[in-house]
């Protein structure tokens, strides 16, 4: 009697190097970005600002949260992106570098503008920012940051899936 195995995929569908081009991208998007938050942005966001929305400080913790936090936007972008209107213009690098504009802005809206100073707030952060967070020019800043974090995770992601198939 011949036995046929099939493997179910919990990803419904979306091979595991576009997961990992997610991860990846993300956390190589987060080392420029997270440059820009060390010497463009006011000197304590890195620093004390970034762990204390985990109740931590330092360099070090700012570091590593940022790049954890890079790593799961990576991800929730390969999400986002089997949407079937992303779904294509995902997978092509030059309209994948204008959905990384579009998701820098996005997140910078949801995270900087929206979560960021009701979660610093919550955790008691002394100087959180008021709620929304829209400062300028520091809101701009913050939208270029999270645009340079997602262009090389939109091309990244864009270039393996042109290897699938």
């Amino acid at each position: 009697m011949a036995t046929d195995t099939t493997t179910a995929s919990a990803t419904t569908g979306v091979a595991s190097n576009r997961w990992i081009a997610g991860a990846v991208g993300g956390f190589i998007g987060s080392i420029p970005f997270g440059l820009m938050m060390m010497y463009v942005m006011p000197p304590p966001m890195l620093e004390v600002v970034v762990p204390a929305l985990y109740g931590l400080d330092g360099l070090v913790a700012g570091w590593a949260i940022h790049q954890f936090h890079g790593v799961v936007l990576g991800v929730v972008y390969v999400g986002l992106v089997q949407l079937p209107p992303l779904k294509r213009p995902a997978s092509e690098p030059s309209s994948a570098f204008v959905l990384a504009i579009g998701y820098g802005i996005l997140t910078t809206i949801v995270f900087a503008v929206l979560v960021m100073p009701i979660w610093l707030a919550t955790v008691g952060f002394p100087n959180a920012p008021p709620f929304p967070n829209v400062a300028i020019p520091g809101t701009i800043v913050s939208t270029i940051g999270h645009i340079v974090y997602a262009i090389p995770l939109a091309l990244l992601y864009a270039v393996t899936g042109t290897t699938e198939g």
